[in-house]
């Protein structure tokens, strides 16, 4: 039965895809689903703009013989419905456990030190990844624990300024004379009290 609902989805999507283009209409039509009863039919579609698509629902109406509603999504409704696999190598997040989605900005991706590169650090939906926003509060917390760079300190090499920081291995690289002592522990350094 589950898998004749399936098929009779498919077929309305289909339906539904080869009537958009002949009245063409600016949308894209991306998942049927019907109602646990079968007696109404919402398809799910994205669009940049208002459609008027109020033919498109009666024709379709008349040829499935159900009521038949059409629902606009976002980007990332739109990564939540049709489904695939994250750049992690697992399934989305969103199509797994994530119920609600959480605000996500540019700012998380500076406060964990991700390369501002939009390829690398936006989801299939075009949007940001909505995993920057679970390690936040702990990036936020390890980096009041650690020098910023340029700054000086005190290590075991005598004072000085700070190249690089490791947030992961909670590691400090400094410099004296203008190269690169080593990586140290965040334990041999000291900071200045400001």
């Amino acid at each position: 039965m589950e898998q004749d609902q399936r098929n009779r989805e498919e077929e309305a999507l289909a339906d539904c895809k080869r009537r958009v283009a002949r009245l063409g209409l600016k949308m894209k039509p991306l998942v049927a689903r019907y109602a646990p009863k079968g007696n109404r039919l919402t398809i799910f579609f994205r669009a940049g703009e208002r459609v008027d698509f109020r033919k498109l629902v009666r024709e379709l109406s008349r040829s499935l013989r159900t009521r038949v509603e059409l629902r606009q999504i976002g980007q990332r409704e739109q990564g939540k419905m049709v489904g695939s696999i994250g750049m992690c190598g697992y399934p989305l997040c969103c199509q797994t456990f994530l119920k609600e989605f959480a605000p996500t900005s540019i700012k998380m991706a500076k406060q964990q030190d991700l390369v501002l590169n939009p390829v690398k650090i936006s989801g299939i939906c075009g949007r940001l990844l909505c995993c920057l926003s679970y390690e936040n509060e702990q990036y936020a917390a390890a980096k009041e624990n650690m020098p910023r760079i340029g700054e000086e300190v005190s290590t075991p090499y005598g004072r000085n300024n700070v190249v690089s920081v490791n947030l992961l291995k909670e590691t400090v690289s400094v410099e004296s004379d203008g190269r690169v002592i080593k990586e140290l522990p965040l334990e041999q350094i000291t900071r200045e009290e400001s």
